[in-house]
């Protein structure tokens, strides 16, 4: 049978205290919220940041985000009710990494438990501050090797912090203990690539989706409790665990789709027509066609500059992959429906009163019923072209979105997408909104605003 609503009223009581709130759902329980929201309308205030890609949370009165300034970290914490800066604490540094240009050296979130935050950087790993800003433990991580750089954001469960680590090689997910920072278990992720999926947490078990497959771990021992396949090679958005379903999107690249998907030849047959100097490896010059080439950086998975038969084989396997929203049943663990038009890589779908929100990286937003995967509609979010990393939420009866170029749209709740206002920020916008007491927070790429009823 299907719950959403008891799963809704559970996740309510909560701080929006991780990434997209709680269990990564989008959802919150909060009324009054202002519909027109812009860089002049609704503002309670506005504080400016250093950059960074890190969404908000909020827990115990206090809001945490991380930012970076030159080549120095932070870890910040503001007032919740005034936007005040209690502290920011320079966190420590071990390398510069080249990263994505959608990516930022302060991406992932930080993650709350009331008393204190812990934070994760791409160039040095995890650290844990209290509340009132003493540093109380780091564990040095890495270099990581994901072409992205690393995007997931930690999570609780279980007194643990739980990281997963996807990267071109060397995967794992791993947890550490919430009072000492102690690695309590690491569990290798053999097939997971480049992604950067923030796992799912629900009674004890970590979803946490990766190439070709989900593992679900037990959060007391790092043991796979199960796991699904047929997902896409490259996973990035965060799973929504709701009633009896999980539900997963991925997409790799325009030709995973079903219907333009392209046999890759065998690696024997590459190098027997292609490698010209005979070393047994394709070189990017050797490359069979501009797809590959264009591809190399991703194929090449330890960044030798060439491609041997496992990067190849790895190479077939994502291309055969398909783009797909995924509905899998928790009891079973088998595919209740699947659906292909217009799959996000980056924003994650949306639950809320038994529709589900989609909106892919381009702006095409799916609405549709969560139950049966009965399609509501698909169009183009304001008839406007704009591409959007932040994810929606859901709260008092709309939905939120906010675009790359600052513009945040919000709709009645419903399949119909009917749409209530739009309003621009002053700024790019890469994170994704937080809610509390009757306000929306959304961070740009300089500032933090908080908007809510005068």
């Amino acid at each position: 049978m299907f719950f959403p609503l008891l799963f809704v009223s559970l996740a309510m009581a909560q701080d929006w205290s991780r990434f997209r709130g709680p269990n990564g759902s989008g959802v919150a329980d909060v009324a009054g919220l202002p519909v027109e929201l812009s860089a002049t309308k609704n503002v309670i205030w506005r504080v400016a940041l250093p950059a960074g890609h890190s969404s908000p949370v909020l827990s115990g009165g206090r809001i945490f985000l991380t930012g970076f300034e030159g080549d120095s970290l932070y870890t910040i914490c503001l007032k919740q009710d005034s936007g005040a800066v209690i502290w920011k604490k320079q966190s420590p540094r071990a390398r510069v990494s080249k990263l994505d240009n959608r990516n930022s050296p302060a991406s992932p979130s930080p993650v709350a438990d009331g008393k204190n935050v812990f934070v994760l950087f791409n160039d040095y790993g995890l650290v844990s501050y209290s509340f009132a800003g003493e540093e109380r433990w780091r564990v040095p991580l890495g270099p990581f090797n994901n072409v992205y750089g690393i995007g997931a954001s930690p999570v609780l469960e279980d007194g643990k912090v739980i990281v997963v680590i996807d990267q071109s090689a060397g995967s794992y997910a791993a947890a550490f203990d919430q009072s000492t920072g102690k690695q309590l278990w690491k569990t290798p992720r053999e097939e997971a690539l480049s992604g950067h999926s923030t796992p799912a947490v629900a009674d004890g078990l970590i979803y946490a989706p990766g190439s070709f497959r989900m593992d679900v771990y037990r959060a007391s021992t790092g043991a796979i409790a199960w796991s699904t396949s047929g997902l896409a090679s490259e996973m990035k958005s965060v799973p929504v665990v709701t009633g009896d379903t999980v539900y997963v999107s991925g997409y790799n690249t325009p030709f995973n789709d079903p219907g333009r998907q392209i046999a890759i030849p065998d690696f024997a047959d590459v190098i027997a027509k292609y490698d010209a100097n005979k070393d047994g490896k394709i070189s990017k010059e050797e490359a069979p066609d501009e797809r590959t080439k264009n591809y190399f950086p991703y194929i090449d998975l330890n960044q030798d500059g060439f491609m041997d038969a496992a990067e190849w084989k790895s190479y077939q396997q994502s291309m055969a992959a398909e783009n797909a929203l995924i509905a899998i049943d928790l009891t079973t663990h088998k595919v209740k429906w699947k659906f292909h038009k217009s799959i996000p890589q980056l924003p994650s779908v949306l639950i809320y009163k038994n529709v589900l929100y989609m909106i892919n990286d381009s702006g095409i937003l799916t609405t549709m019923n969560a139950v049966t995967g009965e399609l509501y509609k698909q169009a183009r979010l304001r008839g406007a072209a704009d591409n959007y990393y932040a994810s929606p939420v859901a709260a008092d009866d709309k939905i939120f979105f906010v675009s790359k170029s600052g513009v945040v749209t919000v709709l009645k709740a419903g399949g119909a997408q009917e749409p209530l206002a739009s309003g621009e920020l002053d700024d790019e916008a890469y994170a994704t909104p937080a809610f509390a007491e009757g306000r929306i927070y959304i961070r740009t790429r300089s500032a933090l605003y908080a908007f809510g009823k005068k």
